[in-house]
């Protein structure tokens, strides 16, 4: 497995992310992930499923130190005593002590950010989290957000896939030494009827899908595709035994337009 580095951790390249999944389908996905060599596992409060992703993890018998878990705030616990309450509840869900990444999930304009980064800093030192990170962030808002946080930040989770250009959030995460991890990795599925990267899937006996994963894992992405299907999950980690080749890699990248969002809410911030 590769990793993705920043400030001292270390993101498998390639996790499974849980939005929509729930109950026994959820517990199990995860414990078939972890089985078949994920070491990633993505969940959120607002997701509620941090019970079932717990128990899959613990019944998958995989060491906990080898797992890298995250799960993220949502923003009605942005205030510095609510942040700290809901991570508390998070781990009792997650049946975890701490986790390895915790995320402000989406930006909310009502708590001052400061304070609100306070907060995740005041429970990364409490032995919540090992790090903190934050996702659906803009480039204004990672270059506040690491100006004001007390402990280093190390990533920015948004949404990221060939048909959504996101050279700004990525030039603004390098300038600031933070991760990038994509989520909707394969566009919620639109990938797999994608003709250009099919016919560059067949050039290396890969899928569309997997070619999408290897662009982002190449660009020293992490990405965490999420499947409620368990031979997808084989599928999507088997992306470590080719290279795409320059040329590749920029055909690729020329289909990503600002257009090309999938997930937008009134409450989004005003994107990059």
């Amino acid at each position: 497995m590769q990793f993705v580095e920043a400030n001292d951790a270390k993101i498998p390249a390639i996790g499974l992310g849980t939005w929509e999944l729930r109950g026994r389908i959820c517990a199990r996905l995860v414990e078939q992930a972890l089985r078949l060599g994920y070491r990633h596992i993505d969940t959120a409060q607002i997701y509620e499923n941090e019970r079932e992703v717990g128990e899959g993890l613990r019944a998958s018998g995989v060491k906990r130190d080898e797992v890298f878990v995250t799960t993220k705030v949502w923003t009605t616990h942005f205030a510095p005593i609510d942040l700290e309450r809901s991570t508390k509840e998070s781990l009792s869900k997650l049946h975890l002590s701490e986790v390895d990444l915790l995320l402000l999930h989406w930006p909310n304009p009502r708590v001052p950010l400061q304070e609100t980064l306070g907060g995740l800093a005041h429970v990364k030192k409490l032995g919540l989290t090992r790090h903190i990170g934050v996702s659906n962030f803009t480039v204004a808002l990672i270059e506040e957000a690491v100006a004001a946080c007390p402990e280093p930040l190390v990533c920015d989770q948004v949404e990221f896939h060939p048909y959504l250009d996101q050279a700004k959030v990525r030039d603004a995460c390098a300038r600031n030494g933070l991760a990038v991890v994509a989520y909707s990795p394969v566009a919620k599925g639109r990938i797999k009827n994608d003709q250009m990267l099919a016919r560059i899937g067949q050039g290396h006996g890969k899928t569309a899908a997997q070619v999408c994963l290897r662009w982002l894992v190449q660009q020293n992405v992490a990405a965490i595709p999420r499947t409620s299907r368990i031979e997808r999950l084989s599928e999507n980690i088997d992306i470590f035994d080719f290279e795409l080749s320059e040329a590749e890699m920029r055909r690729i990248s020329a289909m990503g337009t600002p257009k090309g969002r999938l997930t937008d809410f009134g409450f989004a911030p005003k994107w990059d």
